[in-house]
C-alpha cells in the first residue's frame, strides 16, 4: 500500500478522510483513570521512564489568521546516500503556519507519497525503511500534489537538510528557490537538555515513540519535537530555529594552509572539502556573521602568520545554505 498523498489548499477547509498511511487509524485513545494511576505510581518510583505513543495532529478545518506564516516540515527516503546516483523513494510532508515569533499554529495539509526507482532498492535500505521494490511497483510521486503545500511555503524544514535538499532539488526545481532550515544543525539541543540530535533520540527524550523510518511519520514527530515547550526554555526549538534560519551566515576557506596546520584546525572545527562538491579544496568552517573578523584574526595570526592573508569567503542566507 502506498504512503500516500492529500492536502488543503491554503484555507484547509476540512481534512481527507485518509491521510499517509491511514493516520486517522493511529488516533490514541486517552488513559483510562487505572492507566493514569498507574503511570504516575510508576514515575513516582523514580525506576521507570514512561514513554506515550505519538499522536499525529489534526489537520486544520479553519486557519486561524494570527499564525500568517507557512511551513513546511519534509523528510526523504532513498536509495543511498548520494544525491548524484541514488534517488528518492519517499517523500513526508507536512504543512503548518505559524506566526513571527515561532509559534506554530495549524496544520494545514500533509503529502506522502512512494515512487518507484530506476533500479532494484538495496536490501539495507529495506531493512531500515520498510519500503520494498513491491510496495514501489508502478509509484509516482503525485509533483502538483506537493507543490500545493511547497509552493506557499515561507520555510522548508528538514533533520538533515543537508542531506534532504541536495536530494529534492535533483528531483524537482520547486525546491531550489525555498528558505530551507535545518532542525539538527540550527538547534541547540544540548542546551535544551538533549543528549543527542537523532531524531528517534529526540522524539525517546521528549517522552514520546513512533513509528520511525516512514517519510511522514518523521514528519510528524519533527513538529511535535519543534513544538515542544518546557520550563527551562523560554522559547520552543521552532521559534529557535525560524530565528536562526533569518541569520545570515559566512562559509570560510583556509585555502593553501599549511600542512602542518590541519589538526589545529579540525580542532577548532573546521570540516575538509575535496573539491568534488564545487567548493575549494581546503578546510572550511561555516560561522554566523558576527563572528567572522575574529576568526580572520586567527587564520591570519595562528595558521598562515601573515596579517595581510584573505582567505575566500562565501555569504549565505536561508535561501541558498544546505545546496549541494
Amino acid at each position: 500500500m502506498t504512503a500516500q498523498f492529500d492536502m488543503f489548499p491554503n484555507d484547509a477547509t476540512e481534512a481527507p478522510s485518509k491521510s499517509p498511511r491511514d493516520v486517522s487509524s493511529k488516533r490514541v485513545a486517552p488513559a483510562t483513570p487505572d492507566e493514569e494511576s498507574m503511570i504516575a505510581h510508576l514515575a513516582s518510583t523514580g525506576r521507570y521512564r514512561i514513554l506515550k505513543k505519538l499522536e499525529p495532529r489534526a489537520l486544520a478545518s479553519t486557519v486561524r489568521p494570527e499564525f500568517p506564516l507557512r511551513g513546511v516540515i519534509l523528510d526523504t527516503e532513498t536509495t543511498g546516500l548520494n544525491h548524484r546516483k541514488d534517488e528518492i523513494i519517499e517523500i513526508g510532508a507536512i504543512a503548518f503556519t505559524f506566526d513571527e515569533q515561532g509559534a506554530i499554529g495549524d496544520v494545514t495539509g500533509l503529502y506522502g507519497g512512494l515512487q518507484q526507482p530506476s533500479f532494484p532498492i538495496p536490501v539495507e535500505i529495506t531493512r531500515l525503511t520498510g519500503i520494498s521494490d513491491e510496495m514501489v511497483a508502478g509509484k509516482l510521486i503525485d509533483m502538483p500534489a506537493l507543490r500545493r503545500l511547497i509552493d506557499p511555503a515561507d520555510l522548508v524544514v528538514a533533520h538533515n537538510a543537508g542531506f534532504d535538499r541536495p536530494f529534492c532539488e535533483a528531483f524537482s526545481p520547486a525546491f531550489s528557490c525555498k528558505a530551507w532550515a535545518c532542525s539538527n544543525a540550527e538547534v541547540d539541543w544540548s542546551s535544551r537538555g538533549f543528549e543527542g540530535t537523532k531524531l528517534g533520540y529526540l522524539v525517546g527524550q521528549a517522552g514520546l515513540f513512533h513509528e520511525g523510518h516512514r517519510a511522514v511519520d518523521d514528519c510528524f514527530a519533527l513538529l511535535e519535537v519543534l513544538a515542544r515547550e518546557s520550563s527551562s526554555e523560554s522559547v520552543s526549538a521552532f521559534a529557535e530555529l525560524y530565528r536562526a534560519s533569518q541569520r545570515s551566515r559566512v562559509r570560510i576557506f583556509a585555502e593553501n594552509s599549511p600542512f602542518d596546520m590541519k589538526d589545529h584546525l579540525k580542532a577548532r572545527g573546521y570540516r575538509w572539502s575535496d573539491g568534488s562538491d564545487g567548493r575549494p579544496k581546503c578546510w572550511w568552517i561555516e560561522l554566523d556573521e558576527p563572528c567572522v573578523d575574529e576568526e580572520l584574526h586567527f587564520l591570519r595570526s595562528e595558521i598562515y602568520r601573515y596579517p595581510d592573508a584573505d582567505p575566500p569567503t562565501s555569504y549565505l542566507t536561508a535561501f541558498d545554505r544546505f545546496k549541494a
